[in-house]
């Protein structure tokens, strides 16, 4: 009996090793960590002013940093963050508070390598930005409960504001309002 309680363990083991780390990977990189980036805003964008900013098209263009600039944080931040995979095309150098409901354009802790290649990527999060920002615009929630919610933890929000077919970019053109 002792020698097949052993053998089990040889199959129940490895499964277990393999959801631990695969769990604790996914937690890791799908969320920025927040004392490396817990969100910035930029404070002249108010709910006041939106109308004649970030609602306005091509709003976000006029205040985007350089890639010079992302790119160097982006190779530092893989550093910061611990990510074995360094990668930096298997990153989006990501606003946590996108541009388009007010995050600031330059400060690091609202900047992180968001990865591209899993479960919980850059195009999810995308989906989401898109989506807040119609609702801001329409005046459907607050600039602060938007920002408040992408914050804290962009994964919830999507499961609460993007549904299918509802406020997701697929087959716009370009599709990146950050």
């Amino acid at each position: 009996m002792d020698s097949l309680k052993n053998r089990s363990w040889h199959y129940v083991l490895p499964v277990f090793i393999w959801v631990a780390l695969t769990t604790t990977q996914a937690l890791a990189s799908d969320l920025p960590i927040p004392s490396l980036t817990p969100g910035a805003i930029d404070l002249a964008i108010t709910q006041e002013n939106i109308q004649s900013t970030v609602c306005v098209k091509g709003y976000t263009k006029t205040i985007r940093p350089p890639a010079s600039y992302t790119n160097k944080l982006k190779k530092r931040q893989l550093r910061e963050y611990g990510y074995d995979d360094r990668n930096p095309k298997h990153y989006e150098e990501d606003h946590l508070i996108p541009l388009s409901i007010g995050g600031n354009p330059t400060d690091s802790g609202n900047l992180w390598p968001e990865p591209r290649l899993s479960e919980w990527n850059a195009s999810k999060k995308d989906d989401l930005e898109f989506a807040l920002y119609k609702m801001v615009c329409k005046n459907e929630i607050s600039l602060k409960e938007a920002q408040a919610e992408i914050a804290s933890d962009w994964i919830a929000a999507y499961k609460k504001y993007v549904h299918e077919g509802k406020g997701r970019r697929h087959g716009r053109k370009h599709g990146r309002v950050e």
